[in-house]
């Protein structure tokens, strides 16, 4: 990063709109949190209460643009407690759901199609700010970050200009393909929780992924245990660009929003985390490291 960004305190607003994806000839939901003058009220998103100022209007100013790519078969309402806090920072925030691969419709986990997908999401998300007559004057820059968990990780990685591959199994003929991702060089920084990255495990694939990385992996993760971590590290361009940490005692999902108790249960695995773990408490220093590597 090369300039500070000022951090503002204040209210986050909250927008929903659709976004056309002329690839698939569809939609997909994004929610936006922004910076606004206006006061928060509990506001219903999905089974999740949150204080926001709902479609207020946004505060006067300039803010840097950052977008959150959720996991697989996920939702980016797992993430709201971190746009919320980025938004009352001084943020804008993209939340956009990627299409078939989300808690509603998991249809194409699994698949080459999905792995070329969802980088192309995360671009058209930010297009749509760059566009919109609400949002584009409110841009601090042309460049924007990206928070990535889990295979939310693999499409920062895709966007930041690394070539995966995909595994026999994801394809029809059951055989290896480089996936063609267009690389947006819009892209200034990559925030990786828990990431997947072993479609970057071919020699050079990582090569020309040369942003600044704050990367933290979880101590007990069984689902992207510390080799994707380490293939990250040994693959990106500068290794020096990558601020990287395990989280002792976490696991997979504690990079995930606090769930409120009556959600919280052994039956709904992503509100579990290991043994004398806290998630409320850990995610109050996760959202301070988060806000000061965007701000540096």
């Amino acid at each position: 990063m090369n300039k500070k960004t000022k951090i503002l305190e204040g209210d986050a607003g909250c927008y929903e709109l659709r976004i056309a994806d002329p690839a698939s000839e569809l939609t997909f939901p994004m929610i936006v949190m922004y910076p606004t003058d206006s006061p928060e009220k509990a506001h219903q998103l999905g089974p999740y209460l949150i204080e926001v100022a709902e479609d207020a209007e946004p505060r006067e100013g300039r803010f840097p643009l950052i977008i959150i790519s959720h996991g697989s078969g996920g939702s980016p309402l797992v993430y709201r407690s971190i746009a919320q806090h980025l938004a009352r920072c001084g943020f804008i925030v993209g939340l956009p759901e990627h299409p078939h691969n989300n808690r509603n419709d998991n249809s194409l986990e699994g698949t080459i199609t999905n792995l070329t997908n969802r980088p192309r999401h995360l671009s058209l998300a930010a297009d749509w700010f760059y566009e919109d007559e609400r949002f584009k004057g409110l841009i601090e820059s042309d460049n924007y970050s990206v928070i990535g968990h889990s295979m939310g990780g693999y499409t920062g990685l895709a966007v930041a200009g690394g070539i995966p591959t995909s595994f026999p199994n994801e394809s029809p003929d059951g055989q290896s393909y480089q996936i063609n991702i267009t690389r947006d060089r819009r892209l200034r920084s990559l925030i990786l929780l828990a990431p997947a990255s072993v479609w970057f495990r071919n020699e050079g694939a990582l090569r020309e992924v040369d942003v600044p990385i704050l990367m933290m992996d979880a101590e007990h993760d069984s689902y992207t245990p510390s080799f994707h971590s380490k293939i990250i590290l040994d693959g990106v361009a500068i290794q020096s660009k990558v601020r990287y940490r395990t989280v002792e005692n976490a696991g997979h999902f504690s990079f995930l929003s606090p769930f409120p108790p009556a959600m919280i249960s052994p039956g709904f695995i992503p509100s579990q985390d290991p043994p004398g773990f806290d998630r409320v408490r850990f995610h109050e220093t996760l959202l301070d490291e988060i806000v000061g590597f965007l701000s540096s």
